[in-house]
């Protein structure tokens, strides 16, 4: 997949592109759905797929309280190439742009300097100015300037509405099976291992990798999870607690994993995890022998769940580990 992060950078317009254009936060199943029509529609007239979106997150210039992320950039991007798009093109958003009207960016952008033959968007989609640019005016447009409009419907799954404002209210909530059911993969976290206390392996006999967590992003329910742990390309079980680590009277929000069967120096290294269960609330211990307990109960739990779910956990595990490879 060719990526583009700026429209200088575009000298001439692509080939026959079918494009789609959107925020696309979290790439659940209804992205995956428009992206799938873009490269089937693309390749039937020997054109290229396109898909068109903004870094950062436009409520994050406008509204930067207004929106609690889903996915970063970097897998937002991993997303759309797995689904098989040729050309994502990343426009850098601040409030200059955001002045831009609806018509303009059709003309301009979309017309002139991608060379749009064909527009497949979402049924709730709007851009522009003032979100003037919605499905009915890009209906309007496409009569104007000669390319159809494919308008994408909603779609449910296990009863849920499919779409981002869901998933970010599960994840919120701890439902991180429902989350994955809707975004067609584990909701995932990643960072770099820090350094912490060290009481995990010493005091408490459960080492853990650390990362620190921004609460300014997208911030599960506290509490311990079941997790999958990707690192250097291979996959391993794991506990997290995602919390404040009351029992020490700890303030900063971390996600500390124990990693099962896992004995390397990871420290400044690079891991994801994708939670997968919610376990329990985290909360004070009155001391380090009932902490190691629960841990020891935790732990039993979270391989009862690795187990039932092994299958489909390989799976998605596998698609990770070749991303990391």
């Amino acid at each position: 997949m060719k990526i583009i992060r700026n429209l200088t950078n575009i000298t001439q317009p692509f080939k026959k592109p079918c494009v789609t254009i959107g925020n696309f936060d979290g790439v659940h199943l209804g992205h995956q759905k428009l992206f799938s029509e873009v490269v089937q529609r693309a390749r039937k007239n020997n054109g290229c797929s396109v898909v068109v979106t903004f870094d950062p997150h436009p409520l994050r210039v406008l509204r930067p309280d207004g929106i609690k992320l889903i996915s970063t950039i970097d897998q937002k991007i991993e997303q759309i190439e797995k689904a098989g798009i040729d050309i994502l093109v990343i426009i850098p958003f601040d409030r200059a742009f955001a002045s831009t009207s609806a018509e303009q960016f059709v003309k301009s952008i979309l017309v002139k300097t991608i060379g749009m033959s064909e527009l497949v968007v979402g049924y709730d989609y709007a851009f522009g100015k003032g979100r003037s640019g919605d499905t009915k005016f890009l209906k309007e447009q496409g009569i104007v300037e000669g390319f159809p409009v494919t308008i994408v419907e909603p779609f449910s799954k296990n009863e849920m509405l499919v779409s981002s404002s869901k998933i970010r209210e599960l994840v919120h909530e701890g439902r991180m099976m429902d989350a994955m059911v809707l975004l067609g993969r584990p909701y995932q976290i990643r960072g770099v291992v820090q350094v912490g206390e060290k009481r995990g392996g010493k005091e408490i006999g459960y080492p853990t990798a650390n990362l620190q967590v921004n609460e300014e992003d997208l911030v599960p329910r506290i509490g311990v999870y079941v997790t999958q742990v990707i690192s250097a390309g291979k996959c391993y079980g794991g506990v997290l607690n995602l919390g404040y680590n009351p029992t020490f009277n700890g303030q900063e929000l971390l996600a500390e994993t124990h990693i099962f069967n896992f004995n390397k120096d990871i420290y400044g290294k690079p891991i994801k995890l994708n939670l997968l269960k919610f376990i329990r609330d985290e909360r004070k211990f009155p001391g380090i022998k009932e902490l190691a307990w629960q841990i020891s109960q935790d732990v039993i739990m979270a391989k009862k769940v690795l187990a039932n779910y092994q299958k489909e956990l390989v799976v998605s595990c596998a698609a990770e580990s070749e991303l990391s490879v």
